[in-house]
């Protein structure tokens, strides 16, 4: 008899671990709270370890093989993961939606939260010269959809650390750019966000890396997630957390005032305005 589509489907390590954290602690009658509060984590973190939105870090593996009974399994089973950029990409939009602040810091691009449809497909185009329209229009639908967070007018808390280099590089040509920063300055002027620019004149001072964010949430760990070409990478544990921390804090202290920063963006949005009229 041929195997349904879910039988033959090949399971990833991340897929197993969570069902068998699933198994394992519904075989010892305990709730997602009560090993929450054995293994010292909120009962909606482990809620997020089950459904892949968490993943399952060695040391709390160490305490739920502990509490669970279950000798070095899950210990070993936090070990053999290997994540793909894609993974890390989808995870930290899904963290993005339940976030309470995030903070980012870039250095030669805006950020995808605050970019314009023009924008996005610039950089997607950019980045596949021979891709086929829809596939770069699904690329931007889904960049623009993960915008609409900001939609509300509180949650999330955003505070945006830009290198000047990002309102320099005319990514789409003067008048894409001239949209975009005027884009980010009415986020700005409509008090949705906070803006800073680090300076040229800043030196090394600042440099963080090439795209940074910090996601904080209401009852689980910070997350930091960092981005590269091709390459993402979700990092949850407590001493890289705070390492991240403490380079955003110098980024920012090297940065003009969200005032002086504001005003350098519309400046610079004017220049390039002017630019495409000419």
């Amino acid at each position: 008899m041929a195997k349904s589509k879910d039988e033959g489907a090949a399971q990833s390590p991340e897929e197993f671990a969570r069902e068998e954290l699933r198994r394992h602690r519904e075989a010892a009658r305990m709730t997602q709270e009560g090993l929450g509060e054995r293994i010292f984590v909120s009962g909606s973190y482990v809620g997020q370890m089950e459904c892949g939105t968490r993943r399952l870090r060695p040391e709390l593996a160490v305490l739920i093989d502990r509490e669970l009974g279950t000798g070095d399994y899950f210990t070993r089973l936090s070990k053999a993961f290997k994540r793909r950029c894609e993974d890390y990409c989808a995870e930290a939009a899904e963290l993005e939606r339940v976030a309470t602040a995030i903070y980012e810091y870039a250095s030669t691009l805006v950020p995808g939260l605050l970019q314009t449809a023009d924008y996005a497909r610039s950089l997607m185009w950019g980045g596949n010269p021979t891709a086929l329209a829809e596939y770069i229009d699904g690329l931007v639908d889904f960049r623009l959809s993960r915008a609409r967070l900001l939609d509300d007018p509180a949650t999330p808390e955003m505070w945006v650390v830009l290198h000047e280099a990002v309102l320099r590089t005319a990514v789409g040509g003067p008048g894409v750019m001239a949209a975009q920063l005027r884009h980010i300055s009415a986020f700005v002027r409509g008090h949705r966000i906070t803006m800073q620019v680090v300076p040229f004149a800043a030196g090394a001072q600042g440099a963080l890396g090439s795209l940074v964010t910090i996601m904080q949430f209401v009852d689980a760990p910070d997350v930091v997630y960092t981005e590269g070409p091709r390459v993402g990478q979700l990092l949850d544990y407590p001493a890289l957390v705070r390492q991240h921390w403490k380079l955003y804090d110098l980024a920012r202290a090297a940065a003009l005032s969200p005032e002086a920063s504001l005003a350098l963006i519309e400046s610079v949005a004017e220049e390039y305005a002017k630019c495409a009229q000419t």
